[in-house]
């Protein structure tokens, strides 16, 4: 017999607050859609940052979500297609562009361009 906790999400986007319970054994997002609710993502893989929320309270267990880093983490984001509630929780949706740049961010735009690469003009 699995646990069950109480969740709720502060959907940012709309304005909405959603409350839901779900077992411990099942993506929160899964669950959530279960119930009618509709949440942003994308890949369903924990690989892009479409279902990104920042866990305000209780605690969260992801250990697919290879589309943090761990410092992301750390700092209370996760992606509710491939997280488990631990605990009750409350999260708040996150703006896809913003966790993205959080995430990879660093490693854009600071380089040089090179023009012609890969293909050179005739």
């Amino acid at each position: 017999m699995s646990a069950h906790y109480s969740v709720r999400v502060r959907h940012r986007q709309t304005g909405e607050i959603h409350d839901f319970t779900v077992p411990d054994d099942r993506y929160i997002l899964h669950s959530a859609e279960g119930l009618g609710y509709e949440l942003p993502f994308s890949c369903r893989n924990g690989a892009c940052t479409s279902c990104a929320v920042r866990v305000l309270s209780g605690e969260i267990y992801q250990p697919e979500a290879v589309g943090l880093s761990q410092e992301l983490r750390d700092q209370g984001y996760a992606l509710l297609c491939v997280s488990y509630a631990r605990s009750d929780l409350e999260v708040e949706t996150q703006d896809e562009d913003e966790v993205y740049e959080l995430q990879f961010g660093r490693y854009f735009g600071g380089g040089r361009v090179r023009f012609g690469l890969p293909l050179e003009d005739d």
